[in-house]
Parts: C-alpha cells; structure tokens; sequence
C-alpha cells in the first residue's frame, strides 16, 4: 500500500510543467522543495542531500529533460525515529532507508517511486516503471541503479 500523497507534489509540478509549455516557454526548471522537472538544453547537476548532513551532499545527478525526486527521513521528523515515511502496513515510521532518489521522465512518476523505494525493491519497480535512482540505507550503504546519470562520492 501506498498514500497517493507519494504522488501529489511531483503531479503538481507536471501539471505546471504543462502551463509552462502550453505557454511555450521551452527552457524552464520547476522547483517544489526535493521535486524538480527540467526542460532545456542543458544539463543540471543536483546535488543529492546526506540524510545525516544537511548542507552536504553525497553525490549529483545529471538531468536533462525529465524530473528528479527525492525523499529522505530527516525532513519532517519530529523526534527520534519519528518522521513522515510511513509503513501503510504498521503505521509505523520506517527505519530500514534513510533517503532516495529517482531520476524519470515526469514528477509524478519519480515521486511517488521516491517512496516506494523505502519499501520496495528497485528491481520490482523497474518491472512497471522507467527509472534510476539512488538509496541511502539506515545502514550507511548507497546503491544506485547501473545506468544511474550522475556522481557518487565515497
């Protein structure tokens, strides 16, 4: 089970990045605080946030023409273990991953695969979805998909 909440901001930042190229404005970031969708020439370099660092961060991802999301235990926490990734199936705050992220090709996707990635295995996401990503365990580890576009820093 999953809140569809997962899903809200990055759908709301694909329902701007409508607007904006309804508007024909080709060249655009969309910002919404961890939920970014690019379109341009360019490419960006994001930096990915250390869960137990804020204002340092572990690696970068290259985007180009899609959206990056993230979601990570250290934001809206209010004490000890207690934060807003939630078990569906405990109620409980989850403890085994710390922070994610999913590079696709529209917000609401990697949103909502942001989450997911606390309770799934990539490899059954990949089976339904196109999509990179990075995971920081409680544990300290970090994978990332093989094709995952950027750096990580060790």
């Amino acid at each position: 089970m999953i809140d569809v909440g997962a899903a809200g901001k990055g759908h709301l930042v694909d329902l701007v990045t409508v607007l904006l190229r309804d508007a024909s404005i080709g060249r655009f970031v969309v910002d919404a605080g961890g939920d970014l969708r690019h379109s341009g020439e360019d490419t960006l370099r994001i930096g990915l946030e250390h869960p137990l660092a804020p204002g340092r961060v572990i690696g970068v991802a290259h985007l180009h023409q899609g959206a990056v999301c993230a979601s990570a235990t250290n934001r809206r926490a209010w004490g000890p273990g207690l934060h807003h990734v939630l078990d569906a199936r405990t109620g409980l705050p989850t403890n085994d991953v710390l922070a994610t992220w999913v590079v696709a090709g529209d917000a609401a996707v990697a949103d909502a695969l942001a989450t997911a990635l606390f309770f799934t295995a990539p490899h059954q996401l990949a089976a339904i979805h196109r999509f990179t990503y990075v995971r920081v365990g409680s544990d300290g580890r970090v994978d990332s998909s093989p094709d995952f576009d950027g750096e990580l820093f060790t």
